[in-house]
């Protein structure tokens, strides 16, 4: 079920292993997550994935998985169909051209390993039938061995997410982690944030973390102002690790220690602070945030206090601002959260109340960073799901 990056490739694999595979979706086109990724191009693996790289109430189950299917091994999938590819930062790894070559690759590979396609095709009752699953379908009622869970995950409505996979596991009694939405924008409450408003796309690279506990990373990225709030990957990586109520904690010049720089600037400068200060982070951004004190901002930099410059500092590698929410699933790239780990085999991703059950991809409790990691996920996941199946008895 879903024939979204995860259902297209376990698809594959199984029915290259000689599974007979019937794949089903609800909607017209396949993996429209895949086309919209990565600005058209499809950010499909990181050459960096390890672990670490992922969220989960139980942090090591995604361990077996990634180190049996690999980056190397799909992007040699992708190698082999010809695809050209660039390592941009941190390694990312990007189609040459369009997205839509990753998908047209899925699809490919499924015809190839003979897989059965009903799409759209919605699912309208599932049943437990003797070692098996019964579907009933808009195509009508289908039966089966084993009954894969690729679907689930919340993230942008607009192309077909539903919560399917997450009502499926709780009808077979599983339990579900509590999910939100994940690599999505923050917003602030409008009056607080009137302003930093007239700030909308102003970019520049900071550092970025969560007040909410000393394990959680930093990150080292862009940010971006909008309107509402903050986007751009720092805001997008920090945010699958906020939690409501908490601040965030923003360096807006990880690069540079200002407390020595102003120093020197007092002795030597008569430049004005808003100037100086210009130096260091965008223009519109040094003006907004002298804007308290217009004869501060414009007094040369021999002139300020000591104590004044040391607090300008301070609050410019701290800034602390605590969001009012998201954007919700409808601008997530992801969901957080999902089908308990705790209850699947890290091996083959199969329920360990239900046997023949399996979930792979978004719908399980495995989130991982912006920039690749969760494609990653939806592969290895799907790989170990893959070589679990087994082909039915003869005359079924």
């Amino acid at each position: 079920m879903g024939a979204g990056a995860a259902g297209l490739h376990c698809a594959a694999l199984a029915g290259q292993r000689g599974v007979r595979v019937l794949l089903i979706d609800h909607a017209e086109r396949v993996a429209e997550k895949i086309r919209i990724s990565g600005g058209g191009r499809c950010n499909f693996t990181n050459l960096q994935t390890t672990p670490a790289q992922f969220l989960s109430d139980n942090p090591h189950f995604c361990r077996s998985a990634l180190a049996r299917y690999t980056p190397r091994d799909f992007v040699g999938l992708v190698e082999r169909h010809g695809i050209g590819w660039h390592e941009k930062h941190q390694g990312q790894l990007f189609c040459n051209d369009s997205s839509e070559a990753i998908v047209q690759l899925l699809v490919d590979e499924c015809e190839r390993a003979g897989v059965t396609r009903w799409q759209p095709c919605a699912v309208h009752a599932v049943r437990r039938v003797g070692h098996g699953f019964e579907l009933d379908t808009d195509r009508g009622v289908v039966s089966g061995a084993q009954l894969v869970v690729a679907t689930g995950g919340l993230a942008i409505p607009q192309i077909g997410a539903t919560d399917w996979g997450l009502r499926l596991a709780r009808q077979f009694g599983h339990a579900v982690r509590p999910t939100r939405a994940a690599l999505v924008p923050l917003t602030f409450d409008p009056v607080s944030w009137a302003p930093y408003g007239g700030l909308s796309g102003v970019s520049l690279p900071v550092g970025i973390a969560t007040g909410g506990g000393k394990h959680r990373p930093t990150f080292l990225e862009d940010l971006l102002f909008t309107h509402r709030g903050l986007s751009g990957p720092a805001v997008l990586q920090i945010s699958s690790y906020w939690q409501p109520g908490e601040p965030i904690i923003v360096d807006l010049a990880p690069q540079h220690r200002l407390a020595d720089e102003f120093a020197a600037l007092k002795r030597q400068s008569q430049r004005q602070l808003v100037n100086a200060l210009a130096d260091v982070v965008p223009r519109r951004l040094a003006e907004t945030w002298t804007a308290g004190d217009a004869a501060a901002a414009h007094r040369p930099m021999s002139g300020q206090r000591d104590r004044d410059l040391q607090a300008l500092a301070q609050g410019l590698h701290g800034w602390s601002l605590t969001p009012l929410g998201t954007l919700g699933y409808r601008k997530a790239e992801v969901m957080a959260g999902g089908v308990d780990t705790r209850e699947l085999s890290s091996q083959t991703l199969q329920s360990q109340r239900v046997p023949g059950l399996h979930f792979i991809g978004e719908v399980v409790d495995v989130t991982g960073w912006l920039g690749g990691y969760n494609f990653q996920w939806a592969w290895s996941s799907a790989a170990a799901c893959a070589q679990a199946l087994h082909s039915a008895p003869a005359g079924q």
